[in-house]
């Protein structure tokens, strides 16, 4: 059995072939039982969060992710998402990697927003803002920028002004033109495209804000407790998920509507599997403004992993 690190994973990754892989997954299917989610009390912090997330396609693979979520990691300088990935054979049961899910984690969820602006960002997009500079912001901005060429200028607001800083840097070492925003509001009013990956338990993206033609792309808010938007921006929106049973039970940012009576179920334009098997186009027009709501899939998962087990084996073969 291959154990495949987060280096190994990184070296044989890249952007547009992860979102080929969850967009040929979502087209062509898979069995994914609900996750197992279930919350795990740490003495003087906020809950942390323990996921089980398995899926498969029969004959071919199988898998099953476990990850937790520890919201005051950020204060120990760890990840705040750690987890570990097994693949096994769909077919017999055996063994065949286990791989950092953790970096698995980051780039499918990064690919998964990128596979949605396929469908929904203008072509001509130039300008991103990203909420959020944790682990997941350096790889949705590399995810979109690969998904829309047209994006020329990165924005980075936090609300850690020092963390926004250092990502600034690091994206400037690797020629992305990026600078920290001051100001949210005027950042947002501005974007294209606006990126939120954070652990916000109330709106941060308004949707007066919203210009028309851009894009709203939710990645964090994965508990009904957690909210990056507020309800004008559900209003505003032509709304998109990445599934319709994670995203109406465990996102915030559409669970919350739904019960508070300003936003149906039935408003949710498609999911991920429509845009990716064409009974959907996406964006229909330039004014248009689109929302994609992601709360991670174990699809995406095992079409990572699928993808990253191919690629070291072939690596192997080659050396």
């Amino acid at each position: 059995m291959e154990v495949i690190d987060a280096a190994a994973v990184d070296r044989v990754l890249d952007e547009a072939a992860v979102a080929d892989a969850l967009e040929a997954m979502f087209r062509d299917g898979c069995e994914q039982p609900v996750r197992h989610h279930h919350d795990v009390a740490v003495p003087g912090e906020a809950n942390a969060t323990l996921l089980l997330m398995p899926a498969w396609r029969p004959g071919d693979a199988l898998g099953v992710k476990v990850a937790t979520v520890f919201p005051g990691n950020n204060d120990r300088g760890l990840p705040a998402v750690m987890a570990q990935y097994l693949l096994l054979d769909a077919g017999t049961g055996r063994p065949q990697a286990i791989i950092d899910g953790t970096r698995l984690t980051v780039w499918r969820t990064a690919a998964a927003s990128a596979l949605a602006a396929r469908y929904l960002a203008r072509q001509d997009a130039a300008e991103m803002l990203m909420v959020g500079a944790g682990a997941l912001a350096p790889m949705l901005i590399r995810a979109h920028r690969a998904a829309r060429p047209s994006l020329e200028r990165v924005r980075i607001w936090n609300r850690n002004r020092d963390k926004a800083a250092a990502l600034v840097e690091e994206l400037s070492r690797q020629g992305v033109a990026a600078e920290a925003a001051e100001n949210l509001e005027q950042a947002a009013r501005s974007a294209d495209l606006i990126s939120c990956a954070t652990l916000s338990t109330e709106p941060i993206i308004r949707g007066a804000w919203l210009k028309p033609g851009a894009h709203l792309d939710l990645v964090g808010a994965f508990r009904p407790d957690m909210r990056e938007s507020d309800d004008e921006a559900l209003r505003r929106a032509s709304v998109f998920v990445d599934t319709r049973p994670g995203a109406t039970k465990e996102g915030g940012d559409i669970v919350r509507p739904v019960a508070d009576g300003v936003f149906r179920i039935e408003d949710i334009v498609a999911d991920l599997y429509d845009l990716c098997g064409g009974s959907h186009p996406g964006r229909d027009s330039a004014e248009q403004i689109t929302l994609f709501k992601s709360v991670g899939a174990a699809l995406e998962d095992l079409a990572a992993a699928r993808l990253v087990a191919e690629r070291v084996a072939k690596e192997a073969v080659r050396n």
